[in-house]
């Protein structure tokens, strides 16, 4: 870029597609890297964080950016595939430097940090931190309060210092339409204070489905900083199957507490699925599929099917029974699944379509049989039935996957080597 390069504020930047000279996608940037100087001069912007295709973030430094807009950014073609490592005196430009709370310098007022621009030197390579877009009083981005500027860099101080009680509001709207597990993955990465922020700022819907995403030790330290009501009004916010395998890591009196916090019949949900040993049947089920009573339509089936928050194994198929609906239920008669429905009428009733020919899971089979009934019978849920007939709940190839694969699968491709970035 030559003198008079636009000025591009780095909220524009995540996520947006990294592409290779010849058009072919590389990944996603995740973060800026930023090493700050000493006295007011600008920080020099070293490189971006790019989450590849592969989900490694990896470090592209900025001599090997041809072109940056707000949709997308263009490379040499060649990058180091080594996994990044922050070094010390490196920034995260997304994640440690927006909601920050820094000072005008010539008023000496506090101010909270939106947004930060950059900007590529007059005939050089070089890129640099060039404005900060701040917000006057104590108000985040939720808040419309304030009034809103755009100063030097040299015109605030306070980015050398450690911030305590960092906000997160703006971080987390430039992250707002990531998906869980990817928001998950950009928590993963922060520092353990920022990744509380964060976690904190979150509604508990939303820390519930990132939390279902994360590494179990990270679960554990975010729940370990919320308090103890809010830590159990996320977990009721759970699934009840991924809750109860985030609180068999927690010591039983700590287990206990949490479980007197929620509501008793999200508890008891929990306490039923703890009572199974991990790699059982029973241990990785949900207690939630959709159950319908004989007398259902296919109309309806397909009502329930349609539900937003289902997960596509869970909408796979819907589990006839007798009342009671709810796990565990009536006598279970069988499963319909949802291509059946899509091939019959809307009148038609799900108990004339019942596929009772595969045998249920009960609740003690091991995890190698889950695994190979649902290979075998190519399905991608299994009901899970006691010895009375009732339905108790279903596994999910998803559930089966995360216990098969490496503990640290999210972080990690198990097929190459680790490695810092050499720069």
């Amino acid at each position: 870029m030559a003198a008079g390069a636009p000025r591009i504020f780095v909220s524009h930047l995540a996520g947006v597609p990294v592409f290779d000279p010849v058009g072919d996608q590389v990944g996603r940037v995740s973060d800026l890297v930023a090493m700050l100087r000493v006295g007011r001069r600008p920080p020099r912007l070293l490189g971006m964080v790019v989450e590849v295709l592969s989900r490694r973030r990896v470090f592209v430094p900025m001599t090997r950016i041809t072109g940056v807009a707000s949709g997308q950014v263009i490379t040499t073609g060649v990058v180091n595939m080594r996994r990044f490592e922050q070094r010390p005196t490196e920034r995260l430009v997304l994640g440690e430097l927006l909601d920050r709370r820094v000072t005008l310098v010539e008023s000496g007022e506090e101010v909270t940090v939106l947004d930060i621009a950059i900007q590529q030197l007059p005939a050089r390579r070089d890129w640099e931190i060039d404005r900060v877009f701040v917000r006057k009083g104590k108000g985040g981005v939720l808040s419309r309060k304030g009034e809103t500027l755009t100063v030097e860099w040299s015109a605030v101080t306070g980015f050398s210092l450690e911030e305590h009680g960092q906000g997160a509001e703006n971080l987390l709207a430039t992250f707002e339409k990531l998906r869980p597990a990817d928001l998950a993955n950009a928590l993963h990465h922060l520092s353990p204070k920022r990744r509380a922020e964060v976690a904190a700022a979150l509604d508990d819907d939303r820390l519930a489905d990132v939390l279902e995403e994360l590494p179990e030790d990270d679960q554990v330290e975010i729940l370990g900083k919320l308090k103890e009501e809010r830590a159990a009004d996320v977990l009721e916010a759970m699934d009840p199957d991924d809750a109860a395998d985030l609180l068999s890591e927690l010591p039983e009196e700590d287990q206990e507490r949490l479980l007197t916090l929620m509501q008793p019949d999200d508890a008891a949900d929990v306490r039923r699925l703890l009572a199974y040993e991990e790699r059982t049947a029973g241990g990785l089920m949900t207690t939630e599929p959709i159950v319908l009573r004989p007398d259902a339509t296919v109309a309806d089936a397909l009502a329930r099917v349609r539900q937003q928050d289902l997960s596509p194994a869970l909408a796979a198929q819907v589990y006839v029974c007798r009342p009671p609906d709810e796990t565990p239920t009536g006598k279970y008669l069988g499963t319909v699944h949802f291509q059946r429905l899509l091939r019959d009428p809307p009148f038609t009733l799900v108990s004339s379509l019942v596929d009772s020919d595969l045998p249920p899971l009960g609740p003690d089979t091991p995890l190698p049989a889950v695994t190979s009934y649902l290979a075998a019978y190519n399905m991608v849920a299994a009901p899970v039935v006691d010895e009375s007939g009732s339905l108790l709940g279903a596994v999910t190839v998803d559930d089966v996957l995360d216990h098969l694969l490496p503990d640290d699968w999210r972080e990690t491709e198990f097929h190459e080597e680790e490695a810092g970035h050499g720069r």
